[in-house]
């Protein structure tokens, strides 16, 4: 029975659908539902008595917040409101903006009202000045929005400040009685402190061309659902990152149950490197040794951390270039005492698969920077990418690329290089019969 109740009120107030569609102020629909009656129209057309009135009431409420919660501020509350024409406003709306065959998001910054130049200034060129603040935390912790496009930044620091010639002020009180559109701010140009809901306050003032003197200003805020990261975001994700990656490198270290000094060595002084600890004050360098020293304690005493989660997180809040430079620091961790255990050689091959890197590229990077001759265990998995699930087909063509490509070494003029292709080759016809048979 309530849908064949909505339905009627459906069809009886198809003149606020219309409206809806295309809305005048806001203070029209209110005035349209008082018009309706709908209750005594109910009475006129006789609806069985298990009807109630409350519950139609109720469905009249229903639409009516539907209606009126559609009615988005930005857009149909402003249309409503009248400038104060004594002084300079400002207002803003998000609309979309066709080029060629694609649409861009553009913040459209209109101005309304007056302004007034001083007695002694006439016939001024004006000129327009927007910048952007996020002050969802409050003025007090608020954050500038920045700018991706240099022309519109300011000289000292890339905050986006927008500048356009507004024209000649000729009168000492100079009105717009109307709104009126003065800049079309692309969304591309901007870049935002926070990704999520930001309360984005714009700042509007007409300068003199002349003397640089503000003759007039306005503020509005705009609240807007900013999609991708912000800044601050990709800041607390790069120092994120790195603190993950001390993390990985530990855990490497600590694979075969033993932590080496220069094991340690190497992952405390590229933390200092990264965390920028010569710049940092005697208080916070301080902080940091006492962190890696709980760090060192922790894996000396036994104890384990959730790799595949640590590396799981990485993947989610750092670029492929960052997992690779993770990667590359493990790798210095095993070299680092001239010898890699198979524990170290398991975590690493771990790493690669969570950290979702390419895996010949990672093969390519322990060819480098841990040779075969530093395995205590030949594991062909590691060292050709050979798996047992993989087919002997498959197998077959992945030894035959490796021996190509060691084959072609021993002929090197470094015998390091030579010798290392001989150990490869010797190798791959192990792994031969082992997978191939």
């Amino acid at each position: 029975m309530e849908g064949f109740l909505i339905a009627i009120l459906i069809l009886t107030l198809t003149p606020a659908v219309v409206i809806f569609l295309n809305p005048p102020k806001s203070s029209q629909f209110r005035d349209l539902f008082d018009r309706l009656k709908l209750l005594e129209l109910v009475e006129r057309l006789k609806f069985p008595d298990f009807i109630s009135h409350v519950k139609l009431a109720k469905l009249i409420n229903r639409f009516k917040s539907f209606v009126f919660h559609r009615t988005k501020p930005n857009q149909f509350a402003e249309r409503s409101i009248q400038p104060d024409l004594s002084v300079l406003n400002c207002r803003v709306q998000l609309i979309k903006q066709k080029e060629q065959n694609s649409f861009h998001d553009i913040f459209n910054v209109q101005i309304a009202g007056s302004i007034h130049t001083p007695s002694d200034m006439q016939d001024v060129d004006a000129t327009l000045q927007i910048s952007i603040t996020d002050v969802t935390d409050g003025i007090a912790k608020s954050k500038p929005v920045l700018t991706r496009d240099k022309q519109w930044s300011s000289p000292d620091k890339p905050a986006f400040r927008y500048n356009a010639f507004l024209g000649k002020l000729t009168n000492q009180t100079n009105t717009l009685s109307d709104w009126t559109e003065v800049a079309q701010l692309k969304l591309d140009w901007l870049e935002f402190a926070r990704k999520g809901k930001r309360n984005l306050q714009f700042s509007t003032s007409v300068l003199s061309e002349q003397s640089g003197k503000e003759l007039a200003c306005a503020k509005c805020d705009f609240a807007y659902d900013n999609p991708e990261l912000g800044y601050v975001d990709l800041q607390e994700n790069t120092q994120r990152t790195k603190t993950l990656a001390v993390a990985l490198a530990f855990t490497v270290s600590a694979a075969d149950q033993k932590l080496y000094e220069c094991e340690i060595e190497l992952i405390k002084n590229w933390t200092r490197e990264n965390f920028d600890a010569a710049c940092a004050s005697d208080k916070a360098r301080c902080k940091l040794e006492q962190a890696l020293n709980k760090t060192v304690d922790f894996f000396r005493n036994g104890n384990q951390l959730n790799v595949y989660e640590i590396c799981k997180e990485i993947v989610e809040i750092a670029p492929i270039a960052d997992r690779y430079d993770i990667l590359d620091l493990c790798l210095h961790v095993a070299k680092a005492n001239g010898r890699v255990a198979a524990e170290e050689l398991a975590i690493l091959k771990n790493l690669a698969s969570w950290l979702k890197v390419d895996t010949n590229k990672f093969r390519a990077m322990m060819e480098k920077t841990l040779p075969v001759n530093m395995h205590r265990v030949k594991d062909a998995e590691v060292i050709f990418g050979v798996t047992s699930d993989m087919s002997k087909e498959k197998t077959k063509r992945q030894l035959n690329k490796e021996y190509g490509k060691w084959n072609s070494r021993v002929t090197s003029s470094d015998p390091e290089i030579r010798a290392q292709a001989d150990q490869m080759l010797e190798l791959i016809a192990k792994a031969r019969c082992l997978y191939v048979g």
